[in-house]
């Protein structure tokens, strides 16, 4: 593929971005493998181009798992990342239960509780039908908004229930020692004195825990977890370490497991400062003699993720990328867990990932860059300035066009005669003479020689004119629409003079 590039004379940093996806097979929508490429999956993947303005590329892995490159403006691939989740990706769901009579409350006059409830939490939630006997209300969306909906809808179903209601304050931090690890303690507790127990998610700022149930029940729920609330105050203390921010989400873990699997392990509560912080510091809270064995698990959990880069020249990226995303098909496929991601304009690769993972990925990209530079060649031809948007226009007739990239960047997609060479013009402003090309060293060379050949012609054929014409007739010479621009026989000189090539 050959590139012409007609460059700014500030060109935007960072303006086109790369991401590689990886949806597993477990949480792909759609699998059915006669469709891939086809049907559904295929009109959804056109729509989200369409409506986000980035370009996705979508290859099968070896375990059948799909991977995704998304390339296009850094906005562009977060909308288009967002709608991958939401389309191409299973989605989070949950049920609850409140009694039957309790479902009209949640609904609300005209159903406009319902709607706050779906807009505060972000969620979808289906409601049975009056006439249907279920209890159960599906929410499905984001588990942090799950779990709000959750939390809303059983408090709603607590003010409704006839049976006695109390609520005890108790300070947010205490909140994990009361649920326990994976919320097992909290379901015990339930379990055995029949009492509802509602307990804020670390999401709602609220400290207040809801119990509902009879009366006597009730009581031996709430004297029990004021008991474990009193002997934490008294047992624990805490020990603040810093962990870089980036390293925070390695911390908690999937759906916050780390978090819960230290809890379990040490009985000590990790607490981490809400992502829309600039905080690093992480406070461990817990008995003394277990805060040790706590600590090293918050370190280990840190550092089993980590951020890396590879310098690589921005217009190497492409050939790194592969036809289609071969080239890193191949690395992801072995570890799915590595995102790597190509900005436009900048001369590195980042990774992100398990640590084994990342130095293993890290390895082969730059094994790959080095066989492609070691292949590649650099070569410059010198072309009077005037010439080049007639060298543009003659590729422009003489092969199929697709137009990517930025305002002042153009790529053609051109015969396989020169499949891999990328070929710079200088921004118009600059009346350089110099055009660059880069690519493999036998492509270079053939790209070259025919490139002389186009220039040898033009200046052997061509020749032009100054004809001095008044500015106010200028745009009757243009035509509707710039037709006789269009037709390669008109240009403007800097000196406001029009020239008739012809030739």
């Amino acid at each position: 593929m050959v590139l012409f590039c007609l460059q700014q004379v500030q060109p935007i940093k960072a303006s086109v971005i790369t991401q590689v996806f990886h949806v597993p097979l477990e949480e792909r929508k759609y699998k059915d493998m006669n469709q891939f490429g086809e049907g559904e999956q295929a009109k959804i993947c056109l729509d989200i181009m369409q409506k986000t303005g980035a370009h996705l590329e979508l290859s099968l892995a070896k375990d059948q798992g799909l991977s995704i490159v998304v390339s296009g403006k850094p906005e562009a691939v977060t909308k288009a990342r967002k709608q991958i989740v939401a389309r191409l990706q299973t989605q989070a769901s949950a049920t609850v239960a409140i009694p039957k009579e309790h479902h009209c409350f949640v609904i609300g006059k005209k159903g406009e509780r319902l709607q706050d409830l779906k807009l505060k939490t972000a969620t979808k939630m289906q409601v049975p039908r009056p006439d249907d006997p279920s209890n159960q209300i599906k929410i499905s969306g984001t588990k942090e908004g799950i779990e709000k909906a959750r939390h809303e809808i059983l408090l709603i179903s607590a003010e409704q229930d006839k049976r006695a209601v109390e609520r005890l304050d108790v300070e947010q931090v205490y909140h994990p020692f009361i649920a326990g690890p994976y919320n097992k303690l909290v379901r015990e507790l339930m379990k055995d004195t029949g009492t509802r127990i509602d307990i804020p998610p670390p999401s709602v700022n609220k400290t207040e825990i809801v119990f509902s149930g009879e009366k006597e029940q009730l009581a031996q729920a709430v004297a029990r977890v004021k008991k474990i609330y009193e002997e934490k105050k008294k047992k624990t203390t805490t020990l603040a370490v810093e962990v870089k921010k980036s390293q925070h989400k390695y911390v908690i873990g999937p759906k916050g497991n780390s978090l819960q699997e230290i809890l379990e392990k040490t009985g000590v509560s990790v607490e981490i400062p809400p992502t829309d912080r600039s905080s690093e510091t992480v406070i461990l809270r817990g008995e003394p003699e277990k805060l040790g064995q706590a600590l090293t698990d918050v370190y280990a959990k840190a550092n089993s993720f980590t951020i890396s880069s590879v310098s690589a020249p921005s217009w190497l990226h492409r050939f790194i990328i592969g036809k289609k995303g071969q080239n890193l098909a191949k690395i992801t496929q072995q570890m799915p867990k590595v995102r790597i991601k190509f900005t436009g304009g900048e001369d590195n690769i980042t990774l992100e990932g398990p640590t084994e993972d990342v130095h293993v990925a890290q390895e082969q990209i730059e094994a790959m860059l080095k066989e492609l530079i070691h292949g590649m060649d650099y070569a410059i031809i010198k072309a009077d300035h005037q010439f080049h948007r007639h060298l543009i226009g003659i590729v422009e007739q003489k092969f199929h066009r697709t137009i990517i990239g930025q305002k002042a960047e153009r790529v053609w997609e051109i015969r396989e005669q020169f499949p891999e060479v990328i070929i710079n013009f200088p921004d118009p402003a600059h009346k350089s003479d110099i055009v660059q090309l880069r690519g493999p060293k036998n492509e270079v060379e053939k790209c070259t020689e025919y490139m002389q050949k186009m220039v040898a012609d033009l200046v052997e054929n061509s020749f032009s004119i100054s004809v001095p014409i008044c500015k106010q007739f200028h745009k009757n010479i243009v035509a509707k629409g710039g037709a006789n621009i269009k037709k390669d026989k008109l240009c403007l000189g800097g000196d406001g003079l029009w020239w008739v090539v012809v030739g």
